[in-house]
């Protein structure tokens, strides 16, 4: 027991006062919370009811990895595993400067730096190129975890919002240059997009070379889903675009590529050598990238062609149903995504984190139910998306059949519903 100023402190008392003392950063309590992760613990007590809970909240690909990538870890020899050189290892990045080579990406290796993920990517990118309070121009909605990054890393976010009633098209050179300011530092673009799945075209990517050309921006071109492009025409890099080569920082990432979620590898490709010093000195403070998962990646580079067009076609033909599906049930809209695999839908419903929570806390259907991602959470903008879902549409089409069953009959009996 302690006595102070004639009170006397218990033990407990002690521990409550340092307890409030100890307080956390304002970075730490700004951190958002994962719209895509956190309804888990509703799922996690829907399953512990006996409820199958059917997840299209999240982009984890049910499609096997290459065995390639498999059999690259389980026959290595190490002996010791050692750090990795803080770029990568060689062999990898010289692999991955051929994988670029063989899409008309001219780099070499001492142009690729290798992360721990694409999320480390991005976080890295806008740390070595933005000073606290400088500003990036980023279309909404944006994968979630934009925010995050940005916020780690002193950076503003200034959003451009984009529709589901006109399919999300790229805003005008007009809208993107009233937003531009002497601290505009850069454009993010993710090509596919998560979460809308809109694939960009040539034009389009040109148009905003133009605008990062007059205006001597960075672009940061997140292109994690480029293998999943659902037309005729090649996915067209911002790393394509002629006489902009200092300008573009590539986000890369084997997660989706090569359904290698769990390994956590992702790439910084740039022909800006300032740009890539300094990407290295970071990389040299976090010391390495995980070895295992690079060796993953390297033999996941010998993966057939035949791997990625089975891929593509199973997503074409879960995307085609889910898009059919939804634009039966009344009152929902789903433009058809182009690349990724994911779909932004509005839903005739009141708001879509209730919605979320309702559908794992008090709705059911032949004992099953459905997991979404709420969309206000992928928007800079408060109050937008607050009617839409994003639904990864990663399950097999028979498991993605009874989730979009389960989903049709909450929609009918969904007390927050709109006529």
């Amino acid at each position: 027991m302690l006595k102070v100023n004639n009170f006397v402190r218990s033990d407990e008392f002690i521990l409550l006062f340092n307890t409030i003392m100890l307080t956390l950063s304002d970075k730490a309590l700004a951190l958002p919370a994962s719209p895509i992760r956190k309804l888990v613990p509703y799922a996690q007590q829907a399953k512990s009811r006996g409820i199958k809970v059917y997840h299209l909240n999240i982009g984890q690909p049910d499609i096997e990895s290459p065995k390639e990538a498999l059999e690259a870890v389980k026959n290595n020899t190490l002996e010791l595993v050692a750090y990795p050189n803080s770029g990568g290892i060689e062999s990898y990045r010289s692999g991955l400067a051929k994988y670029y080579q063989n899409i008309g990406i001219d780099v070499v290796e001492d142009e690729i730096n290798i992360t721990t993920g694409g999320s480390e990517a991005l976080q890295i990118a806008l740390t070595v190129t933005c000073n606290p309070d400088d500003e990036v121009i980023v279309m909404e909605p944006f994968y979630t975890n934009y925010n995050a990054f940005a916020l780690l890393s002193d950076v503003k976010f200034v959003p451009i919002t984009t529709s589901i009633d006109n399919g999300f098209a790229i805003p005008s050179v007009e809208e993107f240059e009233r937003l531009i300011t002497p601290k505009t530092k850069g454009i993010i673009i993710c090509n596919p997009c998560n979460p809308t799945g809109v694939l960009y075209t040539k034009d389009e990517i040109e148009k905003l070379g133009d605008i990062a050309r007059k205006h001597n921006l960075f672009i940061y071109s997140d292109e994690v889903y480029r293998e999943f492009c659902y037309t005729d025409e090649p996915h067209y890099s911002c790393m394509h675009i002629k006489g902009l080569e200092q300008n573009v920082i590539l986000i890369d990432s084997v997660s989706k590529r090569y359904s290698l979620c769990g390994v956590r590898v992702g790439a910084i490709v740039s022909k800006n050598k300032e740009v890539m010093s300094a990407v290295m000195r970071y990389a040299q403070a976090r010391l390495c990238s995980p070895a295992y998962g690079q060796i993953a990646a390297e033999g996941a580079l010998s993966a057939p062609a035949s791997y990625f067009k089975g891929v593509r076609d199973e997503y074409i033909k879960r995307r085609d149903y889910l898009v059919e599906a939804l634009q039966k049930m009344p009152g929902v809209l789903c433009p058809t995504p182009m690349g990724a695999f994911y779909a932004a839908v509005r839903l005739p419903i009141d708001d879509s984190e209730k919605f979320a929570q309702w559908l794992l806390e008090e709705f059911s259907y032949e004992g099953k139910t459905v997991m979404v991602a709420p969309m206000g959470g992928f928007y800079a903008t408060p109050g937008l998306g607050k009617d839409e879902v994003r639904i990864a549409y990663v399950l097999k089409i028979e498991d993605l059949k009874e989730a979009l069953k389960c989903l049709e009959e909450a929609l009918k009996v969904y007390p927050g519903r709109k006529n």
